[in-house]
């Protein structure tokens, strides 16, 4: 019998059910991105639903009083009708139970007659004339309405409609205003609410569909790369906007960080396997170097003759093994940097690259107690590898027979740094790789070199914070600044 997991295997292959599939179709909690785009959806429409209510408020609150002020208008005139506008006491009653007031007051040409008669009140009526009344005053009177006292009444004064005269005046108490109002707000709050979550959901889901889902499919894909860069994820989609160039150009540098990190493999690999041939190059070019001295007590003369070619070759052999695996180191240590004195650090680094009185020397132009702040062994290397390179091509320039020269070293100190110029009064370096000279395996000697020196010094130099550059060359030398800083 097959088991299931066997069985779930093939299905899924005959399917062609891809092997992420549980990762694909697993639910996605809402991010903190989609939290607050959500919060924030819902916070905009409510924003905009409460500065609707408001003045939507502001005019219930209004059309409420004009109502009032209508009916006791009419009122008004049902009483200025009647004989010298007497009214009995239960008709004044019946009419101000109709209208809902308490008073009206008619104002015409600056005389006010009192139509209906108003109780005694609590408290002193607060005014509002609906002839000049500014917006912000507007917005605010429901509130008083609705925070106000108990025993509040309202005077209301507008403009007659219904009859000549400046102004109508009532009073009317403020707490069935305050109960239909509290209903009204009631009632507008629960429909703004649910406008604001079908508006706040449908703009979430607008931006899911157009924004989130977009970016959490790139997300995945940088998380995919960062497991595991080998495993290529899914295609970038066919969008034409931002979020589609977005994915293309992702795609595009996965694809060259996945290239980088194959060639990068591949070069691990052979430095590896140079690192192991070198070591057995050494060893062969050690062997060769003691039968080469074997050979000097030889009488043969062809073997004399021959033999200081060979030298020269196993000596070349051997700098270019050594060359190599300085400069197939992963990194150089950080720097340990002291300020030692210059001139001290150039007559040892003279002495081990070969510079001599008798041939090649070196002369110093530095001022006294002249220190540089640098890593001792990384000075010394750059030295080493600067006069050695100088004493070479000194002694390789066929017009110079007695194969003497200078290197001059001198040193100053300019915009805070400490500046050295190495100058040698060889023949110069080649125009055709002048350009090209702190390139690795370039070579400037015409007798042939690693080409790394020069390279070595460099990353030193920058390793110490320093810059090592190629003032000149020509026929009358070569000079180079190494600038450390102070």
């Amino acid at each position: 019998m097959t088991p299931p997991r066997a069985f779930l295997s093939e299905v899924r292959k005959r399917l062609r059910v891809p092997a992420d599939w549980r990762e694909r179709v697993r639910f996605h909690a809402p991010d903190a991105l989609s939290w607050r785009l959500l919060a924030l959806t819902f916070i905009f429409a409510a924003s905009v639903e409460v500065l609707i209510v408001a003045p939507s408020a502001a005019g219930f609150h209004e059309r409420w009083l004009l109502d009032r002020l209508q009916s006791a208008e009419l009122a008004s005139v049902g009483v200025e009708a009647l004989p010298y506008s007497a009214v009995e006491d239960d008709t004044a009653e019946q009419l101000l139970a109709i209208g809902g007031v308490q008073a009206v007051v008619v104002g015409d040409q600056g005389v006010r007659r009192l139509l209906l008669q108003a109780p005694n009140l609590p408290r002193t009526p607060d005014l509002i004339d609906l002839r000049k009344r500014r917006p912000l005053a507007r917005l605010m009177d429901p509130w008083q309405t609705l925070f106000g006292h108990p025993d509040r009444s309202i005077r209301v004064q507008a403009r007659p409609r219904y009859r000549s005269g400046d102004f109508i005046e009532i009073l009317a108490p403020a707490q069935p205003l305050k109960t239909e109002l509290k209903t009204f707000l009631r009632n507008s709050l629960l429909t703004s609410l649910f406008v604001s979550l079908v508006a706040g959901a449908l703009l979430y889901a607008g931006l899911a569909f157009l924004v989130l889902q977009p970016l959490r499919r790139v997300t995945r894909s940088i998380e995919h790369f960062a497991r595991d860069p080998e495993v290529e994820g899914d295609p970038p989609s066919r969008r034409q906007d931002e979020i589609g160039r977005v994915e293309r150009e992702l795609a595009r540098m996965q694809e060259e960080v996945r290239q980088s990190l194959r060639s990068r493999a591949r070069l691990v690999a052979l430095g590896e396997a140079v690192a192991k041939i070198n070591h057995d190059l050494r060893n062969m070019l050690t062997s060769a170097q003691m039968a080469s001295e074997r050979l000097a007590d030889s009488p043969d003369p062809a073997v004399a003759k021959a033999l200081p070619r060979l030298e020269r070759a196993l000596g070349r052999a051997a700098a270019l093994s050594r060359n190599v695996l300085e400069y197939g180191r992963s990194e150089e240590p950080p720097p340990q940097k002291v300020r030692a004195p210059l001139s001290a650090a150039l007559t040892v680094a003279a002495e081990d690259a070969g510079l001599s009185p008798d041939g090649v020397k070196l002369v110093k132009a530095l001022p006294a107690r002249f220190n540089v702040h640098a890593d001792p062994d990384q000075l010394y290397r750059i030295l080493v590898n600067l006069l050695r390179n100088a004493r070479q091509a000194i002694e390789s320039d066929p017009t110079r027979a007695d194969k003497h020269g200078a290197v001059r070293v001198s040193g100053s100190t300019a915009d805070g740094d400490c500046v050295i110029l190495i100058s040698d009064d060889g023949p110069g370096i080649p125009p055709r790789v002048s350009d090209r000279l702190f390139e690795a395996f370039v070579s400037g000697r015409a007798s042939g070199g690693s080409g790394l020196g020069l390279t070595i010094s460099r990353e030193l130099a920058a390793n110490n914070g320093g810059t090592l550059t190629l003032i000149e060359t020509g026929p009358t030398g070569t000079t180079f600044e190494l600038r450390f800083p102070n």
